[in-house]
C-alpha cells in the first residue's frame, strides 16, 4: 500500500471536527460514489491546528472517526499540514505561513498529526505530511532563523524515526516550495538540506523522513521546469514523498493579438480575488518580475502596459487546457506525469473552486473533483 493517489480536503471550509465531519460526509463521500463507486479513495485529510489536538486528545473521537473513514471506503493516506489555522476565513493571503518553522507550535503542529496519522492509517500504509516551506521569503531568514527551523525539521525527522522504530509505520513530512516564501524552488530545498539539514543530524533520518512535497502549478509559476525540478531532487538524493496536482493560469500576452491583450487582461482581473494571495510571475523578453499578489501585478501593467508571459498562483480545475483567452499549466502536468517517481503519494489539490470565477464552476463540488481525478487517473 504504498502507493495513493486522491484529493485535498483543504477545499472544504471547517476549521472544527464537526464541521470537517460534516463536509466528508457531504462532499468526499459524494466524491468517492462518482469516481470510485466500486471501492476505496485516498483523501488528503486537512485538520486545523484546534482540529488535530482536540481529535488526538479525545481516543474515543479518533475511534469513531477511523470508523467513519473506513466505512465510507475513504483512505486518508496523507495529510495537509501546510494551513494551521482557518483556511476559509474572509482574508487568508500571508495568514497561513504563520506559524512559521522557526516557532514551536509549528513542530508541535506536526508532530500531533503523525499521532494522528498513525492512528488512522490501515496497517502496513505508509503516510505523508506537506508542509510550508519555513516562512514567507519577506524579509529573508537570518542564518539563526534557517538554523532553528532545521532544528526543529530535525527533531519531528527524530520523532519519525522512533516511529518507525517502534510500530513500523513509515511517515515522512514534505516540504513543499512555494512562489515568494523562504524555499521556491528546487535548488532552494537542495539548499537548505546541504547548509542547514543535513549539518544538524542524522543523514540516515533526514533522508529518509524529510522530502519535498512537488506542486507543479508552484514550479510553473516559478519558470522551473517539472524535468529539471524532479532531475534536482533526484541528484542531490532528496526524496520526493508527496506531488500535488495542480494548475495555474497562464496568459501568454506576447502571443495575443494585439486588439485581444486587453480582454485578456481583464479576463485574469477576476482571478484577483480577496481570500487567498496569487502570486505571478511575469516574464518578457529582456526581464522577470514577481508580483506577490495578481491584483499588484495588473495595477502596474495598467500603468505600464501589459506584455510578456504571466503564470498565476491560482489552482484552476487540472482538466481545463484553456478558457476565454488565458491558457493552464496543464501540459506541465503531462509533463510531471512523464517523469513521475515511484512509490510517492499523488494529490489533486485544487483548494481554490469556493473562489473561481463562476463560468468555471460546476454544478456540484463533489462533479467538479470527481471529473478532476477521472481526467487524472486517464493520463496515466
Amino acid at each position: 500500500m504504498n502507493f495513493a493517489t486522491g484529493y485535498c480536503t483543504n477545499v472544504h471550509a471547517g476549521a472544527n471536527l464537526p464541521q470537517t465531519l460534516a463536509n466528508l460526509q457531504q462532499h468526499a463521500t459524494s466524491v468517492r460514489e462518482r469516481f470510485s463507486p466500486n471501492g476505496p479513495m485516498g483523501i488528503g485529510l486537512w485538520l486545523s491546528a484546534s482540529t488535530a489536538t482536540a481529535l488526538l486528545n479525545d481516543p474515543e473521537k479518533v475511534a469513531e472517526f477511523t470508523e467513519f473513514l473506513s466505512s465510507n471506503q475513504l483512505i486518508p493516506y496523507t495529510l495537509n499540514g501546510f494551513p494551521f489555522g482557518d483556511f476559509h476565513q474572509a482574508i487568508v493571503k500571508h495568514n497561513v505561513y504563520l506559524p512559521t518553522w522557526m516557532e514551536p507550535p509549528r513542530a508541535e503542529y506536526t508532530k500531533t498529526l503523525i499521532r494522528l496519522l498513525d492512528a488512522l492509517l490501515p496497517i502496513g500504509a505508509d503516510g505523508s505530511i506537506s508542509t510550508l516551506p519555513i516562512c514567507w521569503g519577506t524579509p529573508d531568514p537570518t542564518p539563526s532563523q534557517w538554523e532553528q527551523a532545521a532544528t526543529h525539521m530535525c527533531d519531528v525527522a527524530d520523532t519519525l524515526h522512533q516511529l518507525e522504530e517502534t510500530s513500523g509505520r513509515f511517515i515522512s513530512l514534505c516540504i513543499e516550495p512555494e512562489p515568494g516564501c523562504a524555499i521556491e524552488t528546487s535548488g532552494g530545498l537542495v539548499r537548505f538540506f546541504e547548509d542547514y539539514l543535513l549539518r544538524g543530524g542524522d543523514e540516515k533520518k533526514i533522508r529518509r523522513h524529510l522530502q519535498v512535497c512537488h506542486d507543479v502549478c508552484h514550479a510553473n509559476v516559478m519558470f522551473e521546469s517539472q524535468t529539471d525540478a524532479l532531475d534536482t531532487y533526484r541528484s542531490h538524493g532528496v526524496g520526493v514523498g508527496k506531488v500535488q496536482i495542480s494548475s495555474a493560469v497562464v496568459a501568454p500576452f506576447d502571443e495575443a493579438a494585439e486588439e485581444d491583450r486587453a480582454a485578456m487582461l481583464e479576463q485574469l482581473v477576476a482571478f484577483g480575488e480577496d481570500r487567498y494571495l496569487h502570486q505571478t510571475s511575469v516574464r518578457t523578453s529582456d526581464a522577470a518580475h514577481f508580483f506577490q499578489d495578481l491584483p499588484e501585478a495588473i495595477e502596474q501593467s495598467r500603468r505600464n502596459g501589459v506584455s510578456g508571459e504571466w503564470r498565476v498562483h491560482f489552482h484552476v480545475p487540472v482538466y481545463l487546457k484553456s478558457f476565454g483567452f488565458l491558457k493552464t499549466s496543464q501540459a506541465d502536468i503531462l509533463d510531471c506525469i512523464a517523469n513521475f517517481p515511484e512509490n510517492t503519494h499523488y494529490e489533486i489539490e485544487t483548494y481554490a473552486w469556493n473562489v473561481l470565477p463562476s463560468h468555471l464552476q460546476c454544478e456540484s463540488l463533489a462533479e467538479g473533483i470527481a471529473k478532476e481525478l477521472q481526467w487524472f487517473a486517464d493520463q496515466r
